[in-house]
């Protein structure tokens, strides 16, 4: 997962810093490192997308067009 994915994801799932934090049980200043670029533990990197699929993200991985995120369907 890239920085720029997991802004769209939020933005997409409409949560904020705070909320994905406490899904990653991580703090939210390390959200904003992630977010801004700073290079983070693999493991911290997984804990937030982790957190994020499990809202119903599905990350798509760069395909010509660049990487990017989208919402998996409802049932």
């Amino acid at each position: 997962m890239r920085p720029v994915q997991c802004k769209m994801a939020r933005a997409a799932l409409g949560i904020g810093v705070r909320d994905l934090a406490e899904a990653a049980q991580v703090s939210p200043d390390t959200v904003v490192r992630f977010e801004r670029g700073e290079t983070l533990r693999e493991r911290t990197v997984g804990d937030l997308r982790r957190a994020l699929e499990a809202a119903g993200v599905l990350f798509i991985d760069q395909n010509g067009n660049g990487p990017g995120v989208r919402l998996r369907e409802r049932e």
